[in-house]
């Protein structure tokens, strides 16, 4: 495949840059079950904020007979595709299940139109064995071909990181893979041709799934380990922040924060290979545990903001919270399993109403995701907060004036260790 055209399964914050990124070179495809996404990006709105206007416009209008993005909701525009690049997202249920029905579905689509030379790539994170033994067989069913004969598959980890500017898609080495040697080594060179920081060719693409799954594992059980730092600190009375800036001066030290653990990677790969482990008779007690503590610091969190409460004597039950931040992460329009929900779902059970401000969240999307009503403009606050929890480090809280919104009996309370120490009652 001299010239191959390129469809990507899946619009969102990794499918998007990708998209843009090969068809700088190549003919791109950008399909997405999505039909209001779809639009939006064929006018130029990316909502993630991942891609600019001009950048989306641009792209789609390459006059080059061999590069340009074509974007589309409808399966019979994929069907020329050569190679189909699956990017849709695999999260966990409320059992912490992983939930492979997006994979499959996009798998289903691509074995109705696939012919024989094609390569499936899956970007997606997965346990080890799901792209073999999972997706491959429905390849097979809806297609009617031969894995390994008539069609190929690799797989080749994504690591976007969402609003991140400088380690954007083509400056983060590329973890490859594929089904047969040679099927790996073309992967790895199609890769390699928008991949500017380069590629890792793995041995088979059950190495590419566990890299990619104990990529996030591993920092989940560092920040677990650093938040329960945090809650021994805390019972002594030492700041933690303190404690590790001192640590941090050995050259080996690891530099990790405590603080909320969400978002669509961290929060959610662990789960994954947990599952595969248990499934296999091995109970992965480290991982496990990890989940353990990083998933109940949102109730830690607020049972901290209610006991200072109640030291300040600050009113409690009908009390005023605000939350500054509601996504995941700093800087990013991205809610995907934000944590800061469960700080607020807690808070609620001590009657006390609650106002979320965020200048980078969507409206529409927190009432959908969450049922809340977000406050987005500084406008639109209470005068006075009987408590001040800042739970995202967005740029815009920098120049936010906290002594305007609090009394003497008012508790602020600093997630992210973001504020002036002195502005601060508490903080992880």
């Amino acid at each position: 495949m001299e010239n191959p055209t390129i469809a990507i399964i899946g619009l969102g914050y990794v499918g998007l840059p990708l998209a843009v990124a090969f068809a700088e070179k190549y003919k791109v495809l950008g399909f997405d079950i999505n039909s209001k996404r779809v639009e939006d990006l064929k006018v130029g709105i990316d909502n993630t904020l991942e891609i600019s206007k001009e950048q989306l416009l641009k792209v789609q209008q390459n006059d080059s007979n061999t590069s340009k993005l074509i974007i589309t909701d409808k399966v019979s525009q994929i069907a020329e595709a050569t190679i189909f690049v699956v990017t849709v997202p695999t999260p966990t249920n409320k059992y912490n299940q992983p939930v492979l029905t997006p994979l499959i579905k996009a798998s289903e689509t691509i074995g109705n139109v696939l012919k024989e030379g094609d390569i499936v790539i899956y970007e997606s994170t997965v346990y080890p064995g799901v792209t073999e033994d999972v997706c491959v067989p429905i390849l097979e069913s809806h297609s009617g071909l031969s894995f390994n004969k008539d069609f190929y598959a690799g797989y080749s980890p994504e690591r976007i990181n969402p609003g991140d500017k400088k380690h954007t898609v083509t400056k983060i080495l590329k973890v490859t893979s594929g089904s047969t040697p040679e099927s790996a080594k073309y992967i790895d060179n199609l890769y390699a041709s928008i991949i500017t920081a380069g590629t890792h060719l793995a041995p088979s693409i059950k190495v590419a799934e566990a890299a990619k799954v104990i990529e996030n594992s591993q920092r989940d059980i560092n920040i677990a380990f650093v938040n329960e730092l945090s809650k021994i600190f805390r019972l002594l009375d030492i700041d933690t922040q303190a404690v590790l800036e001192a640590a941090a001066t050995k050259w080996n030290f690891l530099k990790f924060t405590p603080g909320l653990v969400g978002g669509h990677c961290i929060g959610v790969d662990p789960y994954y290979l947990a599952q595969k482990a248990l499934e296999e008779g091995y109970n992965p007690e480290i991982i496990l545990a990890g989940r353990r503590m990083n998933d109940g610091m949102g109730n830690y969190v607020a049972q901290e903001v209610v006991k200072l409460m109640i030291a300040k004597e600050a009113k409690v039950k009908d009390g005023n919270v605000l939350i500054l931040g509601v996504t995941f992460k700093e800087n990013c329009p991205d809610i995907r399993n934000s944590k800061v929900i469960d700080v607020i779902s807690e808070l609620k059970k001590y009657k006390l109403n609650i106002d979320v401000f965020d200048p980078w969240a969507n409206e529409d999307e927190v009432k959908h995701e969450f049922n809340i009503s977000l406050l987005s403009k500084e406008s639109q606050l209470k005068s006075k907060y009987e408590a001040i929890i800042l739970t995202v480090a967005h740029k815009e809280f920098e120049d936010f004036n906290i002594d305007e919104y609090i009394t003497a009996n008012s508790v602020v309370f600093d997630v992210k260790s973001f504020l002036p120490k002195n502005k601060v009652d508490g903080r992880l």
